[in-house]
């Protein structure tokens, strides 16, 4: 693999030490859409849906195989996560460690994402074994493979905690607005009243999604960069045994606090999500309207939205941790609204407004605070433990993505949830009679039932009072309780305020193994601008070869040309430079004017606040910094034997 790597045609499209605008938009917005939607749609609550409603594979075993069955798979997932992050922490390419399996995983996605729907018309024992190996095809090996790879892209894209901070956000918006857009609006409103519960309409609505991600993949993998990882160059970093990368991981607090925070959310997050459907299908809405989820979901949505713009100003003005403890206290409460009154459609939209609301630093702040852990844990140790931590927090999102599924199957059926009957135009008297026989009461009545596409009509039944108050409790009941916990674990977690130094420290121990390697260490800033310098002359090349060729085709004396398209270069390299000078002005003269504002007295107030606050960080990293002297010499030496 290393060797086809090589090839120039794989080499990344972003280019220089800082991340581009072109890079944020397509590598961590768009690219990512393309898995993310899949996902979403193929992975998450629909899937659960296709199981129990359209395969009818429900009441397998007295209903423990869709119990069972994906736990059991998780636990397989679990293992090959950590395989791929072996993997990972052992690859070295002139792509980097992670890009490459995005590459991979573009082939291998949309392949088991068609697998995953093609469930064969057969006896349940034949299906039950499709599922299990198309199951654990997608997501124990391909999405585990994307997975892995990408959420590595943000801690690996650069040390600079501002522009890091930056692509978390698009990153989250990719995975929260986008996959929110098509998986939460377009599925309820559109997909899943057309689809019904036709198996051909499921396959073939599934295999088109999953075909469409292949283009989104190959963008993803063209438009990112691990700066951090060529920090050290091809093959210049050593390679770290792997039970010293467990022992650093496990033995750090504020890495068990954030991966604690993560279990304990994603639980959450995953029967609700599970839930959801379910939730607006019998309790607030009937089955597969096109309106409940999607108001639920769309007004709910709108703080996503907001987000993008607003929490991360926030997040620097009091801080990441403290920005995630503020939401977490108001998604609780807009949690406990829903929970009082989860009947009223009204009461319902104000309570998942404030609910996402409160969600909004969580989506688009998380990754920011991680990728900062992940450099602590290399300025604790010596070395990076990316692959490892990558593992855990991995395995913990599809590992309780399975456990989730399996609860809330074990609980519908000990509650004795009803799947829909279906029938064609000639079935649909028996199959009325036939709910009547049975003491059910229809959602609707038979005069307005519609079929779909393909003739077949989906009739629904109301549920047990027990069912609804178990969708109820695990779509906004288990919020409320989940969030005050984490918001209280939060409350140990100080990663921020010494971030900086341990930076400052990691740069001066990369300076000093280039230099004991008999290398030249050349300054990231530097480094930036030679490559910068590199890029644009490269860039002028190739479009002066074209218009050589452009002008000897036409007759045209060239170096006309080529002197005019110089000139235009250089004006436009000016313009754009004179319009950052401008815009740095600006916000200096802001700056400038805030503290005209403030009276003498308060000026000085704020600085020496800001002095205390910045002699307190200090202190406490050099108490951190003493405290780690030990540890750090026994790792060093460790790795020496």
């Amino acid at each position: 693999m290393k060797k086809w790597l090589d090839i120039k045609i794989f080499d990344s499209k972003a280019r220089g030490s800082s991340i581009s605008g072109k890079e944020r938009w397509i590598g961590y917005l768009l690219g990512p859409s393309g898995a993310l939607v899949v996902n979403a749609i193929l992975g998450g609550s629909f899937l659960n849906i296709f199981y129990t409603d359209v395969i009818g594979i429900g009441n397998l075993w007295k209903g423990m195989f869709l119990a069972v069955f994906p736990v059991v798979s998780k636990i397989l997932d679990a293992i090959t996560n950590f395989v791929m992050g072996w993997i990972i922490e052992r690859t070295r390419t002139r792509q980097g460690k992670a890009r490459p399996y995005i590459l991979l995983a573009a082939i291998l996605l949309p392949i088991s994402g068609v697998l995953l729907y093609s469930v064969p018309q057969a006896s349940q024992k034949v299906q039950a074994i499709w599922i299990m190996i198309s199951y654990n095809l997608f997501f124990s090996i391909a999405f585990t493979i994307y997975n892995m790879s990408h959420s590595l892209m943000v801690p690996l894209s650069t040390r600079n905690t501002m522009e890091r901070g930056t692509v978390a956000v698009f990153n989250q918006v990719a995975s929260i607005m986008v996959t929110g857009i098509i998986g939460a609006f377009l599925g309820p409103m559109i997909l899943l009243p057309m689809i019904g519960t036709s198996k051909t309409m499921w396959m073939s609505a599934m295999s088109i999604i999953s075909i469409l991600s292949f283009p989104l993949i190959i963008l993803e993998y063209y438009f990112t960069k691990e700066r951090v990882t060529e920090e050290v160059g091809e093959g210049g970093e050593k390679k770290i045994p792997y039970s010293k990368t467990i022992k650093a991981v496990f033995r750090d607090a504020l890495t068990m606090i954030i991966l604690g925070f993560y279990l304990i959310n994603t639980l959450s997050g995953a029967l609700k999500n599970n839930a959801g459907m379910y939730f607006c299908n019998y309790v607030l809405g009937t089955y597969s309207d096109g309106v409940t989820m999607t108001l639920i979901n769309m007004i709910g949505g709108i703080p996503m939205g907001i987000g993008i713009f607003a929490v991360w100003p926030l997040a620097k003005k009091i801080g990441k941790r403290n920005c995630l403890i503020l939401g977490l206290l108001i998604q609780a409460l807009g949690s406990a609204v829903c929970w009082m009154f989860p009947r009223d459609m009204t009461i319902m939209l104000i309570g998942q407004f404030i609910k996402n609301l409160g969600s909004l630093p969580g989506a688009y702040v998380f990754m920011a605070l991680f990728a900062d852990v992940l450099d602590h844990l290399e300025w604790k140790n010596g070395f990076r433990c990316d692959g490892m931590a990558m593992s855990i927090y991995s395995t913990i999102g599809v590992v309780l993505g399975g456990v989730s599924v399996g609860l809330l199957n074990m609980i519908i059926s000990r509650t004795g949830y009803i799947k829909p009957f279906t029938a064609t135009a000639e079935t649909l008297p028996a199959v009325l009679q036939q709910i009547r026989d049975l003491g059910y009461t229809m959602q609707i009545s038979a005069d307005a039932l519609k079929p779909t596409l393909d003739g077949v009509y989906t009739i629904a039944v109301n549920q047990t009072a027990a069912t609804n108050g178990a969708f109820t409790f695990l779509y906004v009941g288990l919020d409320v309780i989940t969030c005050l916990i984490c918001a209280g674990m939060l409350f140990f977690f100080n990663v921020e305020k010494t971030i900086s130094w341990k930076q400052q420290v990691i740069r001066e121990r990369l300076k000093a193994r280039v230099l004991a390697d008999g290398g030249e260490w050349i300054e990231p800033e530097e480094k930036e601008r030679q490559e910068q310098q590199a890029a644009e002359e490269e860039f002028i090349q190739i479009h002066l070869r074209e218009i050589e060729d452009r002008c000897v085709s036409r007759g045209v004396d060239p170096e006309a040309e080529k002197e005019k398209y110089l000139e235009s270069f250089r004006q436009k390299k000016e313009a754009k430079k004179e319009k950052k000078r401008v815009k740095e002005e600006k916000a200096r003269e802001r700056q400038e004017k805030k503290l005209a504002a403030m009276t003498p007295e308060k000026r000085a107030k704020r600085e020496e606040k800001k002095a205390e606050a910045e002699e307190k960080a200090h202190a406490l990293y050099e108490k951190e910094a003493r405290e780690n002297e030990a540890y750090y010499a026994e790792m060093q030496a460790s790795l020496k034997e």
